[in-house]
């Protein structure tokens, strides 16, 4: 505990020590429009390594010496989108549990204690696209925590005691999942634009969790965890001859699997090519709305113009937040963006949060600001402030080692260029009205729109019908577990009625 707390201290004591504060103390400025700060500096990569180990292992270095710490990441090619389908919950489970059910050296309790008399981490998990196994410590402990990262990595045991806690923690998470407003919305939306049956939006329920054993544990770590289907990373304070040595001690014997396992991409469509839907919640005051329709990829030639209208559109000093929020004042919040996904369409969406009887005013002003991207050319001003959002937003994802080191594993997973970083700010800086408007038109669907509304149906006044002919309702009931006819469903999510 008292290393913990030298490095918190000495880590805000440098902060204090290094932090130039002048430009803004000094500044004379008598309102912040006449601020003026330095250009921002051209982005340099920090010096690193790359190479690959006899059994295909990718290992990437990259030293930073300011302060007495070392991290580092194994990048798994595997994901929830491969899970069987009556087993939802499976991948997720299994990268918890590598963490929490210990190894065949260490116990969970062994690997706990070794790591918190050291101020150090070793975590795991598995998402939607991805693996990893990640570490951190003091420079001095690298040694003994490295050991353990790799234990967790290559042998984990998936205690049976440990699967069944994370199971009825996973429950837990089901009987709650209708609380919040904003968690229904964005389910249930994703499910409206990829399909419910999706792997990007298909979600755990209680049978499937049900299903899924510790065999499946085993069964789905051996069919990706192998070191030639893995990106190792580590940055910070390390001599590079040691920490190779320590790479090969610990990975040199782990035999590589010689049959790659390259899972085929689930095909994505649209599932509904518009409509209007609703899910009744009846204590809410407020409405949350999501509207949008499938997008696209990162590797888009348009990617760059995308992101400078998602700053023309959305943020403060958007226009969403000029014209629905300050100028007709419709709503709490609202924001509209293109986002896109590495490998898959990802999705454009726009919405907020209204109050009920505004809802149906904020829908039909949020689809005029989506249309009018359309029709009315960026000014010069919006323009000039979009470039620089942009441009002073991606800057900022490369503020340390680890986060530039981040970006370069994660371009090699998914297959991109090593000079994607450049080549998208360059392209941002290029950038003009007209190009916004090109996309805007190309890529902006308003026929396409789905619109969803969680809300209070008899507080929504004008009714949703103002919108569409057809609302359609959607059931957001928890379904039973086929072996426990009594788990809970939601106390809050009566079941809905057409509105009229």
């Amino acid at each position: 505990m008292r290393r913990f707390v030298f490095l918190l201290v000495f880590t805000f004591t440098f902060l204090l020590l290094t932090f130039n504060f002048s430009n803004v103390a000094m500044a004379q400025a008598r309102h912040y429009t006449e601020l003026k700060f330095a250009p921002l500096p051209n982005m340099k990569l920090p010096k690193y390594e790359r190479y690959t180990m006899k059994n295909g292992m990718v290992v990437y270095l990259m030293e930073d010496h300011e302060l007495p710490l070392v991290g580092g990441t194994a990048l798994v090619r595997t994901g929830s989108r491969f899970e069987p389908g009556d087993k939802v919950g499976l991948a997720e489970i299994t990268g918890e549990v590598m963490r929490t059910g210990g190894t065949k050296k260490y116990t969970p309790d062994q690997l706990n204690e070794i790591l918190e008399q050291r101020a150090a981490s070793v975590e795991a998990g598995i998402g939607e696209a991805s693996g990893s196994a990640s570490f951190a410590s003091l420079t001095e402990d690298v040694d003994t925590v490295f050991e353990l990262f790799t234990e967790v990595l290559r042998q984990p045991v998936f205690a049976a005691d440990k699967l069944e806690l994370s199971k009825t923690q996973q429950r837990g998470n089901i009987s709650r999942r209708n609380d919040s407003p904003d968690s229904i919305t964005g389910r249930e939306f994703r499910k409206l634009i990829y399909g419910q049956q999706s792997p990007y939006a298909r979600i755990e329920e209680y049978g499937t969790l049900d299903k899924i054993s510790r065999e499946d544990l085993v069964r789905f770590y051996q069919q990706y965890f192998y070191p030639n289907n893995i990106i190792l990373g580590i940055v910070g304070d390390f001599e590079p001859k040691k920490m190779k040595a320590l790479i090969e001690a610990r990975f040199a014997d782990w035999k590589p699997s010689p049959k790659p396992l390259r899972p085929q991409l689930p095909q994505v469509n649209q599932a509904n090519a518009g409509g209007v839907f609703f899910v009744n919640q009846p204590q809410l005051t407020q409405s949350s709305i999501m509207i949008g329709h499938l997008g696209g990829m990162f590797n888009s030639p348009d990617y760059p113009e995308l992101d400078v209208l998602n700053n023309v559109l959305n943020g403060f000093g958007g226009r969403l937040f000029n014209e629905v929020r300050s100028r007709q004042g419709l709503a709490y919040s609202v924001y509209g963006v293109w986002s896109p996904r590495h490998d898959y369409p990802g999705i454009f969406v726009a919405g907020g949060q209204t109050r009920s009887d505004a809802t149906v005013q904020f829908v039909r002003a949020v689809k005029e600001e989506i249309k009018r991207m359309q029709s009315q050319p960026v000014s010069a001003k919006e323009l000039a402030f979009a470039k620089e959002s942009t441009i002073n937003s991606f800057v900022f994802n490369f503020e340390d080692p680890s986060q530039t080191l981040s970006r370069l594993m994660r371009y090699e997973y998914f297959g991109y260029p090593a000079d994607f970083l450049f080549r998208y700010r360059k392209e941002v800086e290029v950038t003009s009205a007209a190009d916004v408007q090109r996309v805007a038109k190309q890529y902006l669907k308003p026929e396409n729109l789905v619109t969803l509304v969680v809300g209070n149906q008899k507080a929504i006044n004008p009714p949703l019908t103002q919108l569409a002919t057809k609302v359609t309702p959607i059931d957001i009931t928890i379904p039973a577990s086929p072996t426990s006819p009594t788990s809970p469903t939601s106390p809050t999510s009566p079941k809905p009625q057409v509105t009229n």
